[in-house]
């Protein structure tokens, strides 16, 4: 019956491509696929269901870019800061400075996302690309964008995928599809429908799907679904539904932005309050209000914070890692779970064999990995076996060749080849020694691969040797003998066909497929054109069983251990099978059960938040349900990162709030979801960036505490200075408050920031999600620092008013409280062990940065362009040394309190 090709624009949505055959596939779509589409009728589907491409998310303006930094709490109130000092006092040169630092702070930022992501592209960069397709029965080529529903497209190996298809022909055609479905070996394909409900895209054998690769045969494809109806549209539809939230720092400062912000505002009405009450204008106490606000602010905080993530991304970039957001190096240290993809990530995404077996006689393991040829094949157990019989079929029924350490053809004939060379076979050597004279290509019908050799029999008369690769179920089936070790030949019977059986069985179960090789001697005659070769695989003599595998990375093991010691939890989720995902997560350390993709698609949520801590390996995984776990761990408390590579990882990179994509084997789409690309596809890498991470964010507390501490300082100077009427209420000038903010202080900030790592840093556990930056007893003994400053820095001032004038008062105040900074700064690095330790000395670097902050401190008050611009003079031996033994009371009352402290760790003598 022909069929006639009938207006249709969709697949309809009752038809279900997966479980119907292909002929009722293509009267749906109305196309006779030996002719194909006609011209006219395929522009018309064009001009209906549009151009096969993905649709292009909304790109970021330069300027909305640039707003966006302003979404930092800490950059609003120093905007805030400056339009009220050029509102109330009119001071531009303030506040021109407070303005520009938040321009600085956006321009950082910028600067550094633009440098992450010049390289990273859009999802539609994937679909530039030609494809074949038969239209009124001729062969054209055509832009993949012109394709539509209906159109027979025509695919070789090492051909792109164009659309989304149903199988119409099937010529030994295999499509590895790892990008998509995660799974690391190709899928063979047929025009056989797959019957079931919601069958896995990994069991879709009847169909292909866009952007996956053809590495095998030929075949013919019907289109079902081009542009954002394929799979790939429907993961950039997830991608473009998920929302991207604030890292925990972000949070975390917002938190203690607004509370500055608060004890700010308090401060203002109590001294407008106190001034009113004594009968001062209001007026005089606004400003001096202002004034307060203006040293309340930390001006420094977001350009230190900034500049010290800046750095840190230039850091960790030196560690083959590319950070695109700032603020995703200091997750990177807060993070409690990590999903990783297993291909290509855990694993080499290189095939490799593991062992040998001769059923019911010799076991070999296998050394080296990938396609390097480098390795051993030893006997367990000892002992030598002539093994080039078994490994000539593996090097002459295989059509892969090795281009160095890479592989063009199969990744399971790459094993076999590699093996065979690792035996001692000289892989092109030997194929010229033995050229074929027929073969049988693989198909999935029959599921294994012959070809035909002229040989010599061991008794010398020539015969055509068939070796045969395939299936273990198939080929263990169609053999009647087993080859021994010295070449005679066993009869296989009920009585030891188990030997093959458990040998399959065994290494099947270790997660590893399982290959055999066999062979049969033929009459040179009976192999000529005509001849049913398939019918001649048969009688076979089983030779050998060969376990494959994609193996682990070296490092990954050591790496997931180091993570066990940090606290954080690794789990695998793959679109590879369970048992094999098993057996590699068992290999790498990887605790928890493994469940497949519809046992978890199937839990509840109420269940997985029981189920989830349990819960190591997810594998037949959807896009859907990467997304949905690692949002699982979140409502969790989990800081998850997730790693991946494929197309079908972008959506969980995007909602993780660290998303890590292999920056050599991940495709665009997946670099473009993340906010970290390896440079080295190495899953160490990450514990690394995660090491540094906490690094960062350790120095941060200390630079926090320190900040917070002069902080408390600058505010109760004010205050108290305004309640008793002290200087008018202004002590300091708003140029001297940001000459110890800016010039002071980023020195000591940045020592604190790039403070060598404390000792046992990673074999503490993750911080908690709600933990706040600084806890209550951080407050408590803030407070009391800052108090110590505030009564020291009053002090010096009222020594100055007493010995000359107000100016030197205003210099020894301010000379005081920048003593106070340094040793503020010295003391914040350990809250626990006194500063008198020689293990407790800053390093080389570091020293210098105190010193530029010493060196400040003298030389505002000694250089007369600094005096006349600070309002500030030069000071006499006694006073420098009365400033100084000011100073050091802190100093004395923070070594008194941490003794306190170490002496209720210290445990009690019996």
């Amino acid at each position: 019956m022909t069929m006639q090709s009938t207006p249709t624009d969709r697949v309809p949505t009752d038809l279900d491509p997966v479980g119907s055959s292909a002929a009722a596939v293509a009267r749906t779509l109305g196309v006779v696929p030996a002719t194909g589409l006609t011209d006219e009728e395929a522009a018309r589907r064009l001009a209906s269901v549009g151009p096969n491409r993905l649709a292009e998310g909304a790109k970021e303006s330069g300027l909305r870019a640039f707003l966006r930094q302003y979404r930092d709490f800490m950059q609003l109130i120093l905007l805030g800061a400056a339009v009220i000092n050029q509102v109330v006092t009119g001071d531009t040169g303030t506040t021109v400075v407070l303005a520009g630092l938040t321009v600085l702070n956006a321009v950082i930022g910028l600067r550094q996302e633009a440098k992450a992501e010049e390289s990273v592209k859009a999802l539609s960069q994937m679909m530039k690309t030609i494809a074949r397709v038969r239209r009124g029965d001729r062969a054209v080529e055509v832009d993949a964008e012109q394709l539509v529903p209906g159109d027979i497209v025509l695919v070789e190996a090492g051909d792109r995928v164009p659309a989304d298809g149903r199988v119409w022909l099937a010529a030994t055609l295999e499509i590895e599809e790892a990008a998509l479905t995660g799974e690391s070996l190709p899928v063979g394909k047929s025009d056989q429908p797959v019957p079931g409900d919601d069958v896995p895209l990994g069991d879709r054998t009847c169909m292909a799907y866009m952007n996956t690769s053809v590495t095998r045969g030929r075949g013919e494809i019907i289109v079902t679904a081009t542009g954002m109806d394929t799979e790939i549209g429907h993961i950039a539809d997830l991608l473009a539904g998920t929302s991207v939230g604030k890292t925990p720092l972000q949070r975390q400062l917002d938190s203690l932005s607004k509370i500055i912000a608060s004890i700010a505002g308090v401060a203002l009405v109590l001294v407008l309050l106190l001034g009113l009450a004594r009968g001062q204008s209001f007026d005089t106490l606004f400003v001096t209000g202002v004034a307060l606000a203006v040293a309340a602010i930390p001006t420094g905080l977001p350009a230190v914070v900034t500049a010290l993530l800046s750095m840190g991304t230039r850091e960790i970039a030196s560690r083959h890692a590319i950070v695109k957001r700032l603020p995703a190096v200091e997750t990177l240290g807060s993070t409690s779970a990590i999903c990783s993809d297993k291909t290509g990530t855990l694993t080499l995404n290189k095939m490799t064999a593991r062992e040998l077996v001769i059923p019911g006689h010799h076991r070999f393991s296998v050394s080296g990995e990938g396609y390097a040829t480098a390795g051993e094949i030893s006997r367990v157990g000892g002992g030598a076996v002539d093994l080039d019989p078994y490994l000539l079929p593996m090097v002459l029924c295989a059509d892969a060749v090795l281009d160095g350490e890479s592989l063009i053809g199969d990744p399971t004939e790459g094993a076999l080849i590699v093996l065979g060379a690792k035996g001692g076979l000289d892989i092109t050597d030997t194929r010229a020694a033995h050229p074929r004279v027929a073969e049988v290509p693989f198909d999935s019908e029959y599921k294994f691969m012959a070809t035909f050799h002229d040989m010599t029999a061991d008794d010398g008369t020539p015969v055509v040797r068939c070796y045969v690769k395939g299936a273990p179920d198939v080929l263990i089936a169609r053999a009647t003998t087993f080859r021994q070790p010295d070449g005679t030949l066993v009869t296989i019977s009920d009585e030891n066909r188990h030997l093959a059986l458990e040998a399959n069985d065994r290494i099947a179960a270790a997660g590893e497929r399982v290959m055999v090789v066999a062979q049969r001697d033929l009459e040179p005659s009976v192999v000529r054109d005509g001849t049913d070769l398939i019918g001649q695989v048969q009688e076979l003599t089983l030779l050998a069983m060969v376990g494959i595998v994609d193996p682990p990375r070296a490092e990954a093991k050591a790496a997931i251990a180091e993570c066990r010691e940090a606290g954080i939890r690794v789990r695998m989720i793959t679109g590879d099978h369970a048992s094999t995902a098993a057996a590699i997560a068992t290999e790498l350390g990887i605790e928890g059960e493994a469940v497949t993709g519809s046992e978890f698609a199937a839990m509840s949520d109420e269940e997985l938040d029981r189920r989830v801590d349990d819960i190591g390996v997810v594998a037949r995984v959807a896009p859907e349900d990467k997304v949905r776990l690692v949002r699982t761990l979140q409502r969790n408390g989990q800081i998850v990162a997730m790693t991946g590579d494929g197309v079908n990882d972008a959506p969980a990179l995007k909602s993780a709030d660290i998303g890590v994509a292999m920056g050599i084997t991940g495709t665009e789409v997946s670099k473009e979801a993340a906010v970290m690309i390896l440079t080295d596809d190495n899953f160490a890498t990450i514990v690394e960036a995660v090491s540094y991470g906490r690094t960062l964010y350790d120095n941060l507390l200390k630079y926090l505490r320190f900040q917070m501490s002069t902080l408390v300082a600058y505010i109760a100077v004010f205050l108290v200075a305004g309640v008793l009427g002290i200087a008018d209420g202004s002590p300091l000038n708003p140029l001297q408050i940001l000459w110890l903010n800016m010039v002071v202080d980023i020195p000591l900030a940045i020592a604190l920031g790039f403070d060598q790592p404390a000792r046992g840093l990673m074999a503490r556990p993750p911080r908690p999600v709600g933990a706040p930056v600084l806890s209550r007893a951080n407050w408590i003994r803030l407070c009391v620092q800052g108090a110590v400053m505030t009564a020291g820095s009053l002090a010096a001032y009222q020594i100055g008013v007493e010995w000359e004038d107000a100016v030197l008062a205003s210099t020894m105040l301010l000379t005081t409280l920048s003593l106070f900074h340094l040793a503020g700064a010295l003391l914040s690095r350990d809250q626990e062990n006194t500063i008198f330790d020689s293990r407790a000395l800053p390093a080389v670097a570091q020293l210098r940065r105190y010193g530029i902050a010493l060196l400040a401190i003298v030389l505002v008050t000694t250089l007369d362009f600094l005096q006349r611009i600070f309002g500030t003079t030069e000071m006499t031996l006694g006073q420098w040394g009365t400033c100084l033994g000011l100073a050091a009371t802190l100093v004395v009352v923070e070594e008194i309190v941490k003794a306190v402290l170490r002496s209720r760790r210290e445990p009690v003598a019996a």
